[in-house]
């Protein structure tokens, strides 16, 4: 660690405290990506992965490049690979509090499923790259360049697949439709108009100026992102102060204070009905997570990141792979029990790769 450690307990103590920062914020954040969604016409799948995705993906993506800037590649790489695993352990939490039904079921949306495969794409490359960690492009690995082209062909084709759908999920009288408001008999109507006196309002009834919704984004995304740095720089003075395997600390403690906002925005949508954009924030927020790992290798100016992350960050990526592969399965068979297959198998997954990363 190049910066002196905090001590254990003021470290222990930040970490709790930007936990409640990251709550605060998540809450507003949710409402206000939520009209930002109707307003520009993307819906809540596209708006949840790409308003909500990116926003409360800022804690943990600050807290990776706090890592790498340190010097430590198993804590940089393993907070955006436990960001995807927890968040995902997240959807599984949100089924047991929707009780309607099977939450994958509910939020059908292509646009989800196809989020879901090209994180498994996303995903396998950084294998690719443990597996070949003496090639380099200046002090990075060729394939992290690789990473950044996948994210933007998938944007390409989400757009594609939203203005042409070559096919739709079999709607049920279990099934949410997000962006259905004053429709125009083919659910395609998402609630937006003008009221009596000429005034912008959208379906859930905002009527705040879309020019004050974008500031409160932005706002709210800057105190997440210093929220993301104090977690980092605590959760590297934790793993000084108390000889913990840095991998693993990424992967849970100070993931599962800097994804928080995931979590939050996710039960938040599930109450508020919109099912579809709760999903997507998570699948998009997942998505966009592995960007991190580009950003990590950059920060870490020591070599490829894969190369010194060490074989615990492997059992983490391969261990998340598979729950994203759960995942893509649950959205694809829409289980209509409560609780389906994933949301079982996803927290054991969870659960089995932590204890194969400290026993390994």
């Amino acid at each position: 660690m190049t910066s002196s450690p905090w001590p254990l307990l003021p470290s222990l103590g930040v970490l709790a405290a930007m936990a409640v920062v990251i709550v605060i914020a998540g809450v507003r954040l949710t409402r206000v990506a939520d009209s930002l969604a109707e307003r520009t016409g993307l819906g809540d799948a596209i708006g949840g992965a790409l308003l909500l995705g990116a926003v409360t993906s800022l804690p943990g993506n600050v807290t990776v490049l706090t890592g790498a800037l340190e010097g430590d590649a198993g804590f940089a790489l393993a907070n955006p690979i436990g960001g995807i695993a927890l968040q995902t352990v997240w959807l599984a939490i949100a089924d047991l509090l929707y009780r309607r039904v099977n939450l994958e079921h509910a939020a059908a949306s292509l646009q989800n499923v196809l989020q879901s495969v090209l994180l498994i794409a996303m995903l396998a490359v950084p294998v690719v790259a443990y597996a070949t960690p003496d090639l380099q492009l200046g002090w990075i690995h060729p394939m992290t360049l690789l990473i950044p082209a996948l994210y933007a062909y998938g944007l390409t084709l989400l757009r594609r697949m939203k203005q042409q759908p070559m096919w739709v999920p079999v709607h049920t009288d279990q099934t949410a439709d997000d962006d259905e408001g004053a429709g125009d008999g083919n659910g395609n109507g998402n609630g937006d108009g003008e009221d009596e006196d000429g005034g912008e309002r959208n379906g859930n009834g905002d009527e705040r100026p879309t020019a004050r919704l974008w500031g409160l984004l932005a706002a709210l995304g800057l105190v997440t992102g210093v929220a993301g740095w104090l977690v980092g720089r605590a959760g590297l003075s934790v793993i000084a102060r108390a000889g913990l395997d840095s991998g693993v600390v990424g992967f849970t403690l100070t993931t599962a204070v800097s994804s928080l906002p995931e979590l939050v925005v996710l039960l938040t949508a599930v109450r508020m009905g919109q099912l579809t954009l709760g999903v997507g924030n998570i699948v998009g927020g997942n998505v966009y997570d592995i960007l991190m790992i580009s950003v990590a290798d950059v920060g870490y100016l020591e070599g490829p990141i894969y190369r010194d992350a060490g074989p615990t960050s492997l059992v983490l990526v391969g261990g998340t792979l598979v729950m994203a592969a759960v995942l893509a399965a649950g959205l694809l068979m829409r289980d209509r029990k409560w609780v389906g297959f994933e949301g079982v198998s996803i927290p054991l997954i969870y659960v089995g790769t932590v204890v194969l990363a400290l026993v390994g």
